[in-house]
């Protein structure tokens, strides 16, 4: 999947994946999508939430590895 931005949350625990992803978010455009990279056990929860509670769309999610990929389309 295409992206614009990528966060590398990878090392960080809960709740800062979701933190900081929010954070680059309040930079993005409307339909730019963040591309974050965690490894945090609990971001299979928290990013779905996340995107629901915040209204933004999570467009993809996959597995490389270790690490857990997310892709969030700002609305």
């Amino acid at each position: 999947m295409e992206y614009d931005h990528e966060l590398d949350a990878v090392g960080l625990l809960c709740p800062l994946p979701v933190l900081k992803a929010r954070k680059r978010l309040q930079g993005l455009q409307p339909g730019q999508v963040l591309r974050v990279l965690a490894d945090d056990p609990a971001a299979v929860i928290d990013v779905p939430h996340f995107c629901a509670e915040s209204g933004h769309e999570l467009a993809g999610q996959g597995d490389e590895g270790a690490v857990q990929v997310y892709y969030i389309r700002k609305v």
